[in-house]
């Protein structure tokens, strides 16, 4: 028999979010490799540019703080920029759905208001 291995859907990751639009916002993305990016992957924000990446603590460009999660894949991006969404406050998510998650982004994500579950 075949076995299938399904990855984790968009949102999955995410239990409850304030409402309206208060825990999301819209901001730019560099996507560099074509590689893309999943949702649930924690994001971190370059100061210089603003432009939202993949968090890393090990970076020191302003994205080794992490500052949201990605709502939506970004598969299969041109290299680039694109619109991106991002779950940036005040919401309830499940940790260990997440992509990038270290404990220093965990708790950059406790001061702006997430609960890790």
């Amino acid at each position: 028999m075949t076995t299938f291995t399904e990855s984790v859907r968009p949102l999955e990751w995410l239990r409850s979010e304030a409402p309206g639009t208060r825990s999301r916002s819209v901001g730019t993305m560099t996507v560099a490799g074509g590689a893309g990016h999943v949702s649930g992957t924690v994001v971190g924000r370059i100061t210089a540019s603003g432009k939202l990446v993949a968090y890393s603590n090990s970076a020191s460009d302003g994205s080794q703080a992490a500052v949201g999660i990605l709502v939506s894949d970004l598969k299969g991006q041109p290299n680039g920029d694109v619109q991106a969404v991002i779950v940036d406050a005040d919401c309830e998510v499940e940790a260990a759905l997440l992509t990038g998650l270290d404990s220093a982004g965990r708790a950059d994500l406790a001061l702006l208001g997430f609960k890790l579950r």
